[in-house]
């Protein structure tokens, strides 16, 4: 599918990355890894052809269809979540409108005999055969269905896209791209702005997609889960192996192991050819087997060992003084945006020392919830804060709130008080803030740098309490564990908004969980809460089902019941046979393409025509059979 050989990008005249040889194949699954500032959104774009490369080749197969997935996207509005959807499918929209001309025009013309209505017949058969082969009687509903994996609801489907967050209008983008059925998926950080539940959904699509992916992530769990193959960015090089991240560092670890032993060995075995040399060299009879020895001794191919960036941040989250007992008490809570209620009658009651994990889909109010708390916005109820309670709260944009126009040690400086201004250069060079780089502007820092900067920043001020809203967007997974390794020490209370599970196992001892405008406490990890939530989800499933059937059975009786069961059982039986006739299209619409590329090849092989026939009869079948079941649907 693609061909990257000895690939280098330049910037300033220094080498971001160098030589970088891989191949992309059907199936593979990359995990993209590596330090912030490593180059991996920037393989990315160039992948994408959306940066030039330095030096080197990229080979695409023939007609190879890409879809890319930036951090940064600008959007437009003025549109519905559903029509910024449907914009995916702009053959099936061109053809659409198409077809109501025509439409139009039969329905206009009385002059059935003519050329001209002829021709109009002709073109309507051309035009509804290729909207039924390219899927146009499935787009609205998988629309729908990939949307609602993505976390929106019905009723947001006909709301304008300005009236969503960056995050939201994210995932409205990654719809758009997973419905365009690409050869080859280039995703940078896709689970920055999703919740559990999605991040869950999505790693289900994902191993289910045909094609290539390559992503770029710092999840963990989600590269584990999704990738069968890792390529590390370190240092200007690559480290290819088709293992998923863990594996891979087990691997590469070993390797790294051997490598050390065998350059011992060989550094033992050189140094005695050395002294051979040196006692050969002294005497005259021995001088040939010196010149051969030293012969020897320059053919050896040195042993090198891999050589890593080790530098890692360096942080330590001290408490001030010791609060009170109770840190956080609120009473009746609520908080609406309009007419969107986000929390109602929310009771509150957090000690000294609890550690928390804050979960829900995205809009059930956490960081809603959060700011709250540090006052940053209106609310309803009560909210009282403890004795001797000093918040620290790291913001989900916090970088955002960086000046980009100001270097990264004029941020410090300027947030800095007499007593911890002399600290600056020791907490940004912890940070790894060294050298010239604090004179950098913060505009031309990677996500994870301004991160860093800004996590760096929150610690010029004290705090027994910790409130953190998805610190670990941008983090590469170095930075993530040594902030983890952190706040595992930290002393204080801990309240921890975020969906990376990897990131929350053993950091937190109690979950709230947000959820129609409620929240519900759970004494556990985030294992424990994803246990019970399946276990939830299927009860409510469950619930829903009895429900149904009691209504059925109270107000239609046993055999409204038995029609409606009779009804889904047909519905999916309809759905299967759909997806079907639109594999098999798929496949006629690629021997087509294949015909007209190598006719004269194909023309005498039988084996292909024989296939091809027997899908286009098949597809027939299908649909005779689809007439029934829907005539069946319709009786009913």
């Amino acid at each position: 599918m693609l061909n990257a050989h000895n690939i280098t990008v330049t910037f300033a005249g220094e080498d971001l990355f160098s030589g970088i040889t891989f191949k992309l194949n059907p199936g593979d699954r990359i995990g993209l890894v590596g330090k912030n500032g490593a180059g991996k959104s920037t393989l990315l774009k160039v992948i994408a052809k959306e940066q030039y490369h330095s030096a080197g080749t990229l080979a695409f197969e023939k007609e190879i269809s890409i879809g890319y997935l930036k951090q940064d996207i600008d959007f437009e509005g003025g549109k519905t979540v559903l029509e910024e959807a449907y914009s995916a499918f702009k053959e099936i929209k061109s053809i659409e409108k198409k077809l109501e001309k025509v439409n139009t025009e039969l329905a206009e013309r009385t002059d059935y005999e003519s050329d001209y209505y002829h021709d109009l017949m002709h073109d309507l058969d051309d035009l509804s055969h290729r909207y039924e082969l390219i899927g146009g009687y499935n787009y609205q509903g998988d629309t729908e269905k990939i949307l609602g994996g993505l976390g929106f609801k019905q009723e947001d489907f006909n709301m304008l896209t300005d009236t969503f967050s960056g995050g939201w209008r994210m995932r409205i983008e990654l719809a758009k791209l997973l419905l365009q059925n690409h050869d080859i998926l280039l995703l940078d950080e896709p689970t920055n702005h999703l919740d559990i539940e999605s991040i869950i959904w999505f790693e289900n699509f994902l191993k289910g997609f045909a094609g290539a992916i390559m992503l770029v992530s710092h999840d963990k769990m989600f590269l584990d889960n999704v990738t069968n193959r890792t390529i590390e960015i370190s240092l200007g090089r690559i480290y290819d192996f088709k293992k998923p991240y863990s594996q891979y560092l087990l691997l590469r670890n070993e390797i790294k192991e051997k490598q050390i032993q065998a350059q011992k060995n060989q550094e033992k075995e050189i140094k005695h050819t050395e002294q051979l040399i040196n006692k050969f060299r002294a005497k005259a009879n021995k001088a040939s087997m010196a010149q051969s020895l030293i012969k020897k001794l320059n053919k050896v191919e040195r042993i090198e060992v891999d050589v890593e960036d080790n530098a890692v941040m360096n942080v330590r989250f001290n408490m001030s003084i010791m609060p009170g007992k109770i840190v956080i008490e609120g009473e009746n809570l609520a908080k609406n945006y309009g007419d969107n209620q986000v929390l109602n009658n929310v009771d509150l009651l957090i000690e000294r020392g609890a550690r928390i994990a804050f979960v829900g889909q995205n809009g059930q109010g956490k960081t809603t919830l959060a700011k709250m708390i540090v006052n940053e916005i209106d609310f309803d109820g009560k909210l009282k804060l403890g004795h001797n309670v000093q918040i620290g709260y790291f913001a989900q944009n916090q970088s955002e709130y960086l000046n980009g126009e100001i270097t990264v040690l004029q941020t410090m400086e300027d947030a800095a008080t007499d007593s911890n201004r002399i600290r600056v250069r020791d907490m940004l060079g912890a940070f790894l803030f060294r050298g010239d780089e604090v004179e950098k502007k913060v505009k031309v820092l990677s996500g994870g740098e301004r991160n860093r900067l800004a996590l760096c920043k929150m610690m010029l001020s004290p705090f027994n309490v910790l409130i953190m809203d998805e610190p670990t967007n941008h983090l590469d997974i170095i930075s993530k564990n040594v902030l983890k390794i952190a706040l595992k020490k930290f002393e204080g209370t801990l309240i921890l908004v975020s969906h990376d599970r990897d990131f929350l196992k053993g950091l937190t001892d109690k979950v709230y969980s947000f959820k129609d405008e409620k929240i519900r406490e759970y004494l556990g990890d985030i294992n424990y809460f994803l246990e019970q939530h399946d276990l939830d989800s299927m009860r409510e499933v469950e619930m829903r089902t009895k429900t149904k059937e009691v209504n059925l059975k109270s107000t239609g009786g046993k055999k409204e019941f038995k029609d409606t069961k009779q009804k889904k059982k047909l519905q999916n039986k309809l759905s299967k046979i759909e997806s079907e006739i639109s594999k098999l299209e798929n496949e006629i619409i690629n021997d087509d393409a294949a015909l007209s590329e190598n006719f004269d090849k194909l023309t005498t092989d039988e084996n292909f025509f024989k296939n091809y026939q027997a899908k286009k009869d098949k597809v027939d079948d299908l649909m005779e059979e689809w007439e029934e079941i829907q005539s069946k649907l319709e009786n009913i």
